[in-house]
């Protein structure tokens, strides 16, 4: 699923190149330029800090032709609130999810503690993207964000993610065989790859970030909500201070009030 969150705060968090080095790379809208477009894009990739690992993912990409038409068809945000929910399971979310924060009691205190933001609402953004790491995804991350970046549509919001995948490479957070959603999304609440590297915890504190352990990937989503501008302690509906937040994760509005209404039953 795409997270629609603005390419701008990105920019920030990740050392990337000037504007006009952005233009190197011509984007396309369909496969023929894919390899004249990665060779381009591993010259801006290598001056953004990308290491020798990083390059080699990009090399090995191919062009996703699933992921363009995944892009191009994405009919669940259309759907009326109720339909919305109804599509997505959010019944058996909060219902599981409730059973999860009880079993789990101790783990989500820590993260509400740490971080401020309280269970229901990780528990439901956990459940609505991965069915609680369930499915996490059965397309190739690299190649996924690689061609997202090369596409025309909306190669500007991609391409800080597509150098924060060949990052998280050279890190070993992931490797280019990693798998994760169509738009290249992984692990557990599936992060795209530029805000997996900023916001990433090691959770677990084994060395790593490792968006496929359930610890780091919640650990992680919870530091984005709060460095997003969650307020602990406050609400989180339609006109309360930290719905705004819930939009940095996902702009779509269905989504978003989803995730209130969900986390609102979990926690209750």
């Amino acid at each position: 699923m795409t997270r629609l969150s603005t390419a701008l705060a990105l920019f920030g968090g990740l050392t990337l190149f000037s504007a006009s080095a952005a233009l190197a790379a011509p984007c396309g809208n369909t496969s023929a330029g894919f390899g004249a477009w990665k060779a381009a894009f591993a010259s801006e990739a290598r001056q953004a800090g990308v290491g020798q690992k990083g390059l080699q993912a990009l090399a090995t990409t191919r062009y996703a032709s699933r992921t363009i038409a995944a892009d191009r068809n994405q009919k669940s945000f259309r759907y009326s609130l109720e339909k919305f929910m109804q599509v997505r399971g959010s019944a058996t979310i909060v219902s599981q999810g409730r059973a999860l924060k009880t079993r789990n009691a101790r783990f989500y205190d820590a993260l509400e503690r740490s971080y401020g933001v309280p269970a229901g609402v990780l528990i439901a953004i956990h459940g609505m993207e991965t069915g609680f790491g369930r499915f996490m995804g059965d397309s190739q991350v690299v190649s996924a964000i690689a061609t997202l970046a090369y596409d025309c549509r909306r190669s500007a919001f991609f391409v800080p993610h597509a150098i924060g995948a060949l990052k998280l490479v050279d890190k070993g957070s992931i490797t280019a065989q990693t798998k994760g959603a169509l738009h290249g999304e992984l692990g557990h609440t599936q992060f795209l790859p530029g805000n997996a590297l900023t916001y990433g915890v090691d959770a677990d504190r084994n060395g790593r970030v490792d968006f496929y352990s359930q610890a780091d990937a919640l650990a992680s989503t919870a530091n984005f909500l709060r460095q997003k501008g969650w307020k602990p302690g406050r609400g989180y509906q339609p006109g309360e201070p930290n719905f705004r937040v819930i939009e940095a994760w996902n702009a779509a509005e269905v989504y978003q009030k989803a995730i209130a209404i969900m986390g609102a039953r979990i926690d209750g």
